[in-house]
């Protein structure tokens, strides 16, 4: 047997852990793993995605709601904060915008007044009890017909429930991206029934909705980011004095 230098043996050593490690790389640049560095939700069946997501905005602290919900023919474009104890935000219906506050069980409205003039059925020349709306809260009563009619749209835990449903047979739909977050996509009768992008970053939130039927699609942001609610000043509410609309 010819004895190798010891510089030599040193040498060949090297060039050995060099082809191990390169034969390594080419291996993983061959096979990338698109869940790899993710929180494994990729990986579920679809069924148990849609309840790990589910489970994950029930437990959330709070959540902003963006985007459009058409519903009984009408389409509503929404803007909202939601947490346990109240929301923040406007909704928009045809030329109408109007913003909602709920703090705890109270609930305000707030609107221009060509908002309360056409509620109202006058006409929006701004004038009379309307004026005196204009960019006022005002307290909706809770026996109101119009609390419960706007307060679906404050209440974070039914709003999402009403919201975050496929219908028809579940499956997933291959990986995805919302604002360079990546998602692993589930659908609900091949897309017929809605599509859901999960978040495949930190904990499995929704992110994006796109509702069956072509009723809406949202945005969902914000996960768990606090924000304050405050009722506004005495000087900035005012009584309806009579039925709140709802149409």
């Amino acid at each position: 047997m010819t004895a190798i230098p010891p510089g030599r043996t040193r040498l060949v050593t090297a060039l050995c852990a060099l082809a191990v490690t390169g034969a390594a790389v080419l291996t993983g640049c061959g096979g990338d793993d698109p869940d790899a560095g993710t929180n494994g939700v990729g990986k579920l069946p679809a069924d148990r995605i849609q309840a790990r997501t589910r489970s994950a905005a029930q437990g959330a602290s709070a959540v902003r709601v963006s985007g459009t919900v058409v519903t009984s023919g009408r389409t509503y474009r929404l803007d909202m904060q939601l947490k346990d104890d109240g929301a923040t935000g406007s909704v928009t219906s045809g030329a109408a915008t109007f913003k909602l506050l709920r703090v705890g069980t109270q609930l305000f409205l707030k609107a221009d007044a060509d908002f309360w003039a056409q509620a109202d059925g006058k006409g929006g020349d701004g004038s009379g009890a309307a004026a005196k709306l204009d960019g006022k809260y005002v307290k909706v009563p809770q026996g109101d017909p119009a609390y419960k009619k706007f307060s679906g749209f404050t209440d974070k835990d039914i709003l999402l429930s009403g919201l975050l449903t496929l219908h028809g047979s579940l499956a997933t739909d291959g990986h995805h991206a919302q604002a360079s977050t990546p998602t692993i996509r589930i659908t609900g009768d091949h897309g017929s029934g809605g599509t859901l992008d999960v978040s495949l970053k930190g904990t499995p939130y929704p992110l994006a909705l796109t509702r069956a039927g072509n009723a809406g699609t949202l945005r969902f942001s914000d996960w768990g980011k606090p924000f304050t609610l405050t009722e506004p000043a005495r000087s900035e509410t005012v009584d309806y004095g009579q039925q709140l609309p709802t149409s």
